[in-house]
């Protein structure tokens, strides 16, 4: 390579490494896809269910009691050409179930979907059972899908002598993967009227607002606009009415600033609290002091002398009451803005998770908590 060449090549280098630094850096922090953001309209999942079989099971099936599953064990047997007495069947070895799925009206006729199997009756566990032949239909009565095929619970449950046991994970519920054959496809038609609609996962003004001018913005043009607080329309261009498909995966790929209200979700029975964004706390005073009350009860034996005529032995009850009332702590509680600011003051609490779902309620009732409480 000669010198002018070589200069040249620099020369290049540091132009193009000059143009690069100039350049506007675009952060995408806060942003998301569209397509995690909402789904297209016509392409919800329809929900299907069946009632079926499930045979092979080691002695943890319905058992005798269960006329449901020996009357659908002889109608089974009957369709393929066997006749049996139902007073004769002890189907210890089968279990009636249901059978659950959901269908994406995109999957053609042939394609395969995982199905749920859940105990209907007394079986104990469906651990090593085979799910037989079962219709799946839509909420219509429309025949979608067939299921068959191995359950895997990802447990077991083992009982032994004298009321002995031991499970692991919940043994009456299992799925087939891939156990579901789709018979029908159900439509889903998403463009309407040249139009494509998008549905949010979580409807909100902001967030409808933002994919409407996200998607206006890297096509150039009014095509999109925010119907409501759950739905953005947008219109085909006429170079996309042939390639729909393009289109909507185009759309997909964009991103937009995605917004929520504030909440904390709060779950009283294991104790969870989750904080999101946009969380903020008023100045307020907090004083949370604990009542516990403890009563035990002992048993002792009182006896008679031993040359007594008329002593019975009794049994004492002897009852012990503890109450501990300790003192409230005052906090002050400043104001915050940023979730780790209220996941300090929580931890400055420093109760247990039940005691800070009542302070957050009554933080709420203050009007110091800047956010929607959802109990589950």
């Amino acid at each position: 390579m000669s010198l002018n060449a070589k200069n040249t090549r620099n020369l290049l280098l540091v132009g193009v490494l000059a143009v690069a630094a100039s350049m506007p850096v675009v952060s995408h922090a806060g942003d998301s896809r569209i397509k995690d953001l909402a789904q297209v309209s016509g392409t919800t999942a329809e929900p299907l269910l069946g009632v079926g079989l499930v045979v092979g099971l080691n002695g943890t099936g319905d058992g005798s009691s269960s006329q449901a599953t020996i009357n659908s064990l002889a109608t089974m047997l009957e369709k393929l050409d066997m006749t049996v007495d139902p007073s004769l069947l002890k189907p210890k070895n089968v279990a009636v179930v249901t059978v659950t799925g959901s269908l994406d009206p995109n999957f053609a006729a042939g394609s395969k979907i995982d199905v749920t199997v859940e105990s209907l009756h007394d079986a104990s566990s469906l651990e090593g059972g085979r799910l037989l032949m079962t219709p799946l239909k839509s909420l219509d009565g429309t025949l979608c899908v067939v299921a068959q095929g191995a359950i895997s619970i990802g447990g077991f449950n083992i009982k032994g002598g004298a009321g002995n046991s031991f499970r692991k994970n919940h043994a009456q519920a299992g799925i087939v993967p891939n156990g579901g054959i789709v018979k029908r496809k159900l439509g889903g038609e998403f463009v309407h009227g040249g139009e494509v609609s998008w549905l949010l996962h979580a409807p909100d003004f902001t967030t409808a607002a933002e994919i409407a001018r996200s998607i206006n913005k890297n096509f150039g043009k009014e095509l999109a606009s925010a119907a409501d607080a759950s739905r953005v329309d947008v219109k085909v261009p006429p170079e996309y009415s042939k390639q729909p498909v393009m289109f909507i995966a185009e759309m997909g790929e964009m991103r937009a600033r995605s917004d929520a209200s504030a909440r904390v979700v709060l779950n009283e029975r294991t104790g969870t609290i989750i904080v999101g964004r946009n969380v903020e706390l008023k100045e307020a005073a907090v004083a949370h002091g604990t009542l516990k009350v403890m009563v035990n009860t002992t048993y002792g034996v009182s006896q008679p002398s031993s040359f007594s005529d008329r002593g019975v032995t009794v049994v004492t009850p002897n009852v012990k009451t503890d109450v501990q009332d300790h003192d409230a702590r005052v906090l002050h509680v400043p104001n915050t803005s940023t979730v780790a600011d209220v996941v300090g003051v929580l931890n400055e609490i420093g109760a247990s998770p039940r005691d800070i779902i009542a302070i957050l309620e009554a933080l709420k009732q203050a009007g110091s908590l800047q956010a929607d409480l959802v109990l589950m």
